[in-house]
């Protein structure tokens, strides 16, 4: 495929403009021409065009599939994200694809569009993209109005998503750092006008520090979860660091017995959410209870009830976990709190109440199931 893309303005003959001429030795600043070849040979489904502003990678964006197939959408204002996205698609669809592209934080969910973030809207509109599942789409200015951890998570978490539907999207970036974390079939840097195929790098390893912790993290990642509800007694937590930053959050307890560990409070902060951190996460603490590294010095296998769709789904299709309940609502609240009362005396608290559906999930495998030695040991690189 060969682009040749020429513009030309008035040859402007003012003081000033004639003046740029002569200090800059400028006598073509009106016209721009390019001219790339960009030898396809097999089929591709996400390419990236990538250089510095003004090096025509509009122009380039639009002689692939025609301007009408540049990404734009129209926001409801009065409609919460949920609402937006997908409208005929099944809530577990939209639910899906948030998760997808990053966007997992619940809360954000029932916000309309205008009112979030940078880094949400971002997450958002590629959700949109992948809802809607065109058949050809070109999408410019990716990543330029986010921070580079947003941008390099967020390219991760498109591209894969983006290669399990059907269609070709083109890329306009002018952030070359993205490139190893997108993985795209090829790469077009108009800043040289090389062309490269079929991009097999590997990509970075995140490398994930797991501490043994109190609650003082807590106030951080609660903002990001789903639930409002107390503390888990007797729990102890494990953060997740990335370079120093606290990236994920989770607290352990036990079922009566001591036979049966509990996992609750899985967070991910938003900047991290779909790099794949969590499950991991998940599964580096529940292989350290399963081997008996715990507070109690004995193998426990670990229990998660959840009703989030997402991670029901992640953990419903995981070799390593193994799905043993299903709640289509909460029990009875009232008769919770009694029971509790009579067992703890003072505790008046009850569970249930609720009309969410709640899945349970066992983890089933032994010793080493994880990318991470031990939990509070030296921590091997976690590649997404």
């Amino acid at each position: 495929m060969r682009i040749s893309i020429t513009h030309e303005s008035p040859d402007f003959d003012s003081y000033r403009a004639a003046r740029v001429r002569s200090l800059f030795n400028v006598e073509d600043g009106h016209r721009f021409v390019l001219d790339v070849d960009l030898p396809f040979s097999d089929p591709w489904s996400l390419g990236l065009v990538v250089g510095p502003s003004g090096s025509g990678k509009t122009s380039i964006g639009r002689q692939f599939f025609g301007a009408e197939r540049f990404a734009s959408f129209d926001w409801p204002a009065g409609q919460p994200l949920i609402d937006a996205i997908g409208p005929a698609l099944s809530f577990d669809e939209v639910i899906s694809t948030l998760s997808a592209v990053g966007l997992g934080s619940v809360p954000s969910w029932l916000r309309p569009f205008p009112v979030l973030s940078n880094g949400e809207q971002f997450r958002a509109s590629l959700a949109r993209v992948l809802c809607e599942q065109p058949a050809e789409v070109v999408i410019d200015e990716f990543t330029s109005v986010v921070d580079r951890q947003v941008a390099r998570v967020g390219a991760m978490a498109f591209g894969k998503a983006w290669r399990r539907t059907a269609g070709r999207a083109v890329l306009l970036s002018c952030h070359y750092d993205i490139i190893d974390w997108l993985q795209p079939d090829w790469v077009l840097d108009t800043a040289t006008g090389a062309f490269t195929g079929r991009y097999l790098r590997r990509r970075p390893e995140i490398a994930l520090e797991i501490r043994k912790t109190g609650w003082e993290w807590w106030r951080y990642f609660e903002p990001h979860h789903y639930l409002r509800v107390p503390r888990a007694i007797a729990a102890r937590c494990y953060v997740g660091f990335v370079g120093g930053e606290p990236v994920a959050h989770m607290a352990m307890s036990t079922r009566p017995g001591l036979k049966e560990a509990r996992a609750c409070r899985l967070v991910v902060m938003p900047d991290w959410q779909g790099a794949g951190i969590g499950l991991r996460f998940l599964n580096a603490v529940c292989a350290a209870w399963r081997r008996g590294d715990n507070p109690y010095d004995r193998p426990m296998p670990t229990l998660i009830n959840t009703s989030h769709p997402g991670l029901a789904g992640a953990l419903r299709r995981h070799p390593l976990w193994a799905q043993v309940s299903a709640s289509l609502h909460g029990s009875n609240k009232k008769r919770s709190a009694e029971k509790i009362s009579r067992s703890a005396g003072r505790i008046k608290a009850g569970y249930g109440g609720h009309f969410r559906s709640v899945q349970g999930f066992r983890y089933v495998e032994g010793v080493g199931a994880s990318g991470v030695s031990a939990v509070g040991a030296r921590p091997k690189g976690l590649a997404p």
